[in-house]
C-alpha cells in the first residue's frame, strides 16, 4: 500500500513539475519580450506584478517557472533569459561563479518563511519545536516537501527539521517533489497529510491550511536573490527589474506574505 501510494506521489509530482516549467506569458508574446527565469513559489504575486508592468509600459514578459535548481541548470545550458530570480543564494551564486550573470545587477530581493500544511479539511494546529512528533503526524503517509538536494524549499525543510531533531524520524517518510508547488499540490489532493512549503505557496491555495510555522532561527534565512544575466541583449530588462523593487511591484509581492529586503 505504502509502494503505491509512494509511486502515485511521485507522478504527481513529477506532473505538476513538468507543467510548472511551461512559459507564461501576455497574449502578444513579442519578440522583445523581456524573458524571465523564476522560482515556482514567485508565480502568483509576479504574475500580478508582470499585468501591472505591461499595462504601464506597454512591453511583454515571458516567465518560466521551475526550482530555482532547474533553472539554473538551464542557464548554464546556455537557455536565453534576461532575468533570474532564485529561491535561495546557493542557485545564484553557482550561475554567478560562471559569469552568467551581470554582478552589479545582483541583489538581495525578497523573504518568506516556511510552514507546515496540511488538507484543509483535516487541518489541526501544530507547535513545531524540538522534538515535535511530526513522524506520529505522517502515519503510514508521505511528508511533502521539495526535493532536499536541490529544491531551495526541500532545502530549508530538511535544515529545520534537523535543526528541531526530528529529520530522522521522517526521512524515510519525505515524498520529495521537483519544486516546492509540486509538493503543495500533492497535500491540496490530499495524496500527502503534510507538507512544507513556502507560506506564500500555501497562501496561493485554497485547498491547504498552514498548521504550524517554523521558527525563522531553525533554518538559514530565506532569500531570494535577483538578477540580469550576462547574454542578456534586452534593452528593457534594467527598467523592468527598477519596476520589481518600486513600491508599486512591492505591494503585489507582500500580499502574497513576501518580505521586501531590496
Amino acid at each position: 500500500m505504502t509502494f503505491h501510494l509512494f509511486g502515485k506521489l511521485t507522478k504527481v509530482a513529477v506532473a505538476v513539475a513538468v507543467a510548472g516549467f511551461t512559459a507564461v506569458a501576455s497574449p502578444a508574446m513579442a519578440d522583445d519580450a523581456i524573458a524571465v527565469f523564476a522560482a515556482t513559489s514567485l508565480k502568483n504575486a509576479l504574475d500580478a506584478a508582470n499585468a501591472e508592468w505591461t499595462k504601464e509600459s506597454a512591453k511583454q514578459t515571458t516567465v518560466s517557472y521551475a526550482a530555482s535548481s532547474a533553472l539554473a541548470k538551464q542557464i548554464e545550458s546556455g537557455a536565453p533569459a534576461d532575468l533570474f530570480i532564485s529561491a535561495d543564494l546557493a542557485w545564484m551564486d553557482y550561475v554567478g561563479e560562471k559569469k552568467l550573470i551581470k554582478d552589479d545587477t545582483r541583489s538581495n530581493w525578497l523573504g518568506n518563511r516556511i510552514v507546515l500544511v496540511a488538507p484543509k479539511e483535516n487541518a489541526k494546529t501544530v507547535e513545531i519545536k524540538e522534538g515535535f512528533d511530526l513522524a506520529g503526524l505522517v502515519g503510514d503517509g508521505k511528508l511533502a516537501m521539495g526535493a532536499v538536494d536541490s529544491v531551495p524549499a526541500g532545502k530549508y525543510g530538511k535544515a529545520a527539521l534537523e535543526k528541531l531533531g526530528v529529520w530522522s524520524s521522517v526521512e524515510g517518510k519525505v515524498a520529495g517533489a521537483e519544486s516546492v508547488r509540486a509538493a503543495l499540490a500533492l497535500v491540496s489532493r490530499g495524496e500527502a497529510p503534510y507538507g512544507i512549503v513556502y507560506q506564500t505557496d500555501a497562501a496561493a491555495d485554497p485547498g491547504v491550511a498552514v498548521v504550524g510555522t517554523f521558527p525563522e532561527d531553525s533554518h538559514p534565512p530565506i532569500i531570494y536573490p535577483v538578477a540580469i544575466l550576462s547574454e542578456s541583449k534586452n534593452a528593457d530588462a534594467a527598467a523592468y527589474l527598477e519596476f520589481l523593487k518600486s513600491d508599486k511591484a512591492a505591494a503585489f509581492f507582500t500580499e502574497q506574505g513576501f518580505t521586501i529586503l531590496k
